[in-house]
């Protein structure tokens, strides 16, 4: 063969392979552009001396308390979490406005137990009739997840029917920040700005039967504050959530069959979660920030305003048998609070305030889908899930022929790996892009500037009542980001 034939034989095979190494190495290539724009990496746990044993121990201590301040990661996260990431809960910094945000947040989402599962079950079947009108449907689970977090959680803020505009505005919120998180679409302010000023109107009318915290002062801030906790985080991890959950039990037939067989079997179905959710944490990184040096004792121990990054996937991985495979019936011997296992992270710090009410919602929208479908998927299975879980649903009165069922699954992983090449350009574009933008805006960085943890604009505080204008010093940057 001629060097110029061998030459196109080569890049004829590499672009043949592509599916099968390229992501992989664009992945790499955007960890290290984030980690070259964000600046030195934190302290990463487990890792270090700090191995998974201690993991919960350092998570949990008192002072490994901050969320915002400090941190170069935050501007990124503020960035994607826009509008309003002063008040989302997740960002807020310790102290009486964290606090009371959070007792509202726990008051929107208490309930008894039957009526907020028949709640979630009501929502999933009016988008199942919907969305799915034949005998077989071949959609994207997030897609098909998120109307029905959009309905669920403005019945729990508004006490009512969700009417049609509003899902049409709560999805198409909710679709921009996830999908800005994972580096597939570029923000869209105006389309989140249009969902505030509905919560805005809301909040006009006196349409929010809550009592909503007298520490968010303005309209604003209320309205970003639902906006952000109801309509963009719970939404969107939800919605993540049903995703991972479903599609591992398309790509487990005999899970299913066991699940779909004893709907009533909450023990069983537990165990599916807790598989899944092991496997498929909803969050990469957790980083906070310490207030006050931590001394671990046998030497270990980290100074005031220390990044310190929790790696749930790496933490969820260790403690186990076989790690890498996807088996329910290990939690039968395991305790969830024994294990290394903290899908709504730690109790003593900043704990998920959908810890309660996730699990039974999830089991009752789970049961109504399988009530009336079976799954198939082929697709890859990754904690980020950027291509939204692509799936085969078949009603449970008209099945396929196999034939059918197996070239379908096949004609979508061939899809599957092809859009993953272009997807991961794509990510990698999107991505430098709004990492440098948010590194221009440093959006958390601007308002600690001018206001206090609480929120208090600094110009308005006695000199004596100011923090030092140092912070916490130089935070040791913060660990790259590691897409969702």
């Amino acid at each position: 063969m001629s060097p110029r034939g061998l030459a196109g034989a080569v890049a004829a095979a590499g672009a043949l392979s592509s599916p099968y190494w390229l992501p992989k190495a664009l992945i790499t290539l955007r960890g290290k552009v984030f980690e070259k724009v964000n600046g030195p990496e934190g302290v990463t746990v487990p890792g270090g001396p700090v191995g998974p044993e201690r993991f919960a121990e350092l998570y949990a201590h008192p002072a490994a308390d901050g969320r915002s301040k400090g941190a170069g990661l935050s501007d990124l996260f503020w960035y994607w979490l826009s509008p309003g990431p002063e008040v989302h809960q997740e960002h807020l910094e310790p102290g009486p406005r964290y606090e009371a945000v959070a007792r509202t947040t726990a008051a929107v989402l208490a309930g008894r137990s039957a009526d907020l599962s028949a709640a979630a079950a009501r929502c999933a079947a009016r988008v199942l009739d919907e969305r799915v009108t034949g005998g077989a449907a071949l959609l994207r689970l997030r897609d098909l997840m998120m109307p029905v977090w959009a309905e669920f959680f403005y019945e729990l803020v508004f006490r009512g029917p969700c009417p049609p505009h509003a899902r049409a505005l709560i999805v198409a919120n909710a679709e921009d920040v996830v999908d800005s998180l994972k580096n597939t679409r570029l923000r869209h302010m105006r389309r989140r700005e249009r969902l505030t000023a509905f919560l805005l109107g809301k909040l006009a009318a006196g349409e929010v039967p809550h009592a909503l915290p007298a520490e968010l002062a303005t309209p604003l801030e209320r309205a970003h504050y639902l906006q952000g906790t109801f309509f963009n985080t719970a939404v969107v991890q939800m919605s993540e959530a049903m995703a991972h959950l479903l599609l591992a039990l398309a790509q487990h037939q005999d899970v299913q069959r066991r699940v779909a067989a004893r709907p009533d079997d909450d023990r069983y179905l537990g165990n599916v979660m807790n598989e899944t959710l092991r496997m498929y944490p909803l969050f990469g990184i957790a980083h906070r920030i310490t207030s006050a040096d931590i001394d671990l004792g046998d030497g270990v121990g980290y100074p005031a305003g220390t990044v310190l990054c929790f790696d749930y996937p790496a933490y969820h991985a260790t403690g186990y048998d076989h790690p890498e495979v996807f088996d329910p019936d290990r939690w039968e011997l395991l305790s969830a609070k024994d294990a290394h296992h903290i899908p709504f992270g730690v109790a003593a710090n900043r704990p998920c305030p959908a810890w309660r009410l996730a699990p039974l919602v999830m089991r009752a929208v789970t049961r109504e889908v399988l009530r009336r479908f079976t799954l198939h998927s082929s697709v890859s299975h990754t904690r980020p899930i950027p291509h939204r879980a692509p799936c085969l649903l078949v009603a449970r009165d008209r099945p396929l022929p196999r034939r059918r069922t197996t070239a379908v699954l096949a004609g979508m992983r061939i899809r599957d790996r092809w859009e993953d090449v272009g997807r991961s350009l794509l990510q990698l574009v999107l991505g430098t892009v709004m990492v440098l933008h948010a590194r221009r805006l440093r959006p958390a960085r601007t308002w600690f500037a001018a206001h206090d943890t609480q929120g208090r604009p600094l110009d308005a505080l006695a000199p004596e009542a100011r923090p030092d204008p140092r912070g916490r010093g130089p935070a040791p940057g913060g660990c790259p980001y590691r897409g969702r």
